[in-house]
């Protein structure tokens, strides 16, 4: 993966004037205009990219937590600003350099073009998360129009040569700036850069080539996803153009929470709630888990918000169904309302009880000063 930073030649913590800065310099030095150096251009692509990802406070955070797979599965974009030719940053270098051009070559319009990736976010229960469930989604996309079969012309009739650009798909302007004269390559205004017209459009696509379409899809979703989980689908995004692949489908993940249980990795956690005679002798008492009803022992003694485990009754591990994690009883002890008369006789003459114990205790270590004195 590219260091962004790196590339740039700056600290991870420059400001945003000190990445112009740094970007200015270092287009100036790989500017396929300007550097014939063979990787020149691959060069001046990765600055464009890193500028554009630093340059945005959104995208800056999600690269500098998660890197450049964060950016993918954020539903970010990360072709870099010159995937469909370097006219795409004309703004950008027509503030730095008074209209400094481009002059790679451009892209075959007419050739492959992979469609666009998609993103679902998906809502689904605890218990489903917990235990994997089947969905039946519904999605759009884009696929070929099966009126023209992806041509976007009329049957019929068949795309025209675009007379502005010759079927390039962009023009040319030359411009001069103080490092020279550079060409500037923008994408055809008549043709939108696909180098043809169609003088009779489809008129079911309207001359696309692809059409809307919703369908449904059945959707596995594994034992032990949790909120943020991500599930891709090759080839469920939109198609492509001129025999370009189909993009895919990213599934995101989100988990209802649930009434009693709270979930942390591939443990759970609850409360139970006990009496004070349990708490002090200890008991075996029943207890909501994931796998309905179970006993739970009650060790005597137990303290205010002890921790009681039942181990293999938490969350299966993502691809290892086999194994499980813990569910934590969180102990919570209920102190008494509105006791009958026969309680308040029970509670009084265990507090005596109590009582009189500390009274002897105090009493056997005065004599044992005394003695010892």
């Amino acid at each position: 993966m590219s260091d962004y930073y790196e590339i740039l030649g700056i600290d991870k913590n420059a400001t945003k004037e000190e990445i112009k800065s740094a970007f200015r310099k270092k287009a100036k030095e790989y500017h396929p205009d300007v550097n014939k150096s063979p990787d020149a251009e691959e060069k001046f692509k990765e600055l464009g990219k890193a500028y554009e990802t630093l340059m945005d406070d959104n995208k800056r955070a999600t690269y500098d937590r998660y890197g450049e797979d964060g950016l993918k599965n954020a539903g970010y974009d990360t072709s870099g600003p010159f995937a469909g030719g370097f006219g795409d940053l004309n703004d950008i270098f027509e503030s730095f350099f008074g209209g400094f051009g481009f002059s790679s070559q451009a892209t075959n319009p007419n050739g492959p073009q992979n469609g666009a990736d998609l993103r679902l976010n998906l809502q689904i229960e605890f218990e489903e998360a917990v235990f994997g469930v089947k969905k039946e989604v519904k999605i759009t996309h884009l696929e070929t129009c099966d009126e023209c079969s992806g041509t976007g012309a009329q049957k019929g009739s068949k795309p025209q040569t675009c007379p502005t650009c010759g079927g390039t798909g962009r023009i040319q302007q030359v411009t001069q700036t103080p490092l020279g004269s550079f060409r500037q390559i923008t994408t055809c205004p008549k043709c939108h850069g696909s180098g043809k017209i169609n003088v009779n459009p489809c008129p079911k696509c309207h001359g696309d080539g692809r059409l809307e379409v919703e369908r449904t899809i059945t959707l596995n979703i594994p034992a032990g996803v949790d909120n943020g989980s991500r599930i891709g689908l090759a080839q469920e995004g939109n198609c492509g153009k001129n025999g370009g692949r189909t993009g895919d489908l990213l599934v995101v993940i989100y988990v209802k929470e649930h009434k009693k249980f709270k979930r942390d990795g591939f443990d759970i956690y609850s409360p139970v709630e006990i009496s004070f005679p349990q708490a002090a002798l200890g008991d075996t008492i029943e207890v909501d888990t994931l796998d309905g009803k179970k006993e739970l022992v009650i060790p005597q003694g137990v303290v205010q918000d002890k921790i009681l485990q039942i181990k293999g009754a938490g969350v299966p591990y993502l691809g290892n169904a086999t194994k499980r994690g813990n569910h934590n009883f969180v102990v919570k002890i209920k102190t008494p309302q509105n006791l009958s008369a026969e309680e308040k006789q029970l509670y009084t003459k265990l507090k005596e009880i109590n009582c009189n114990k500390k009274t002897s205790s105090k009493f056997i270590d005065k004599m044992k000063n005394v003695l010892h004195n």
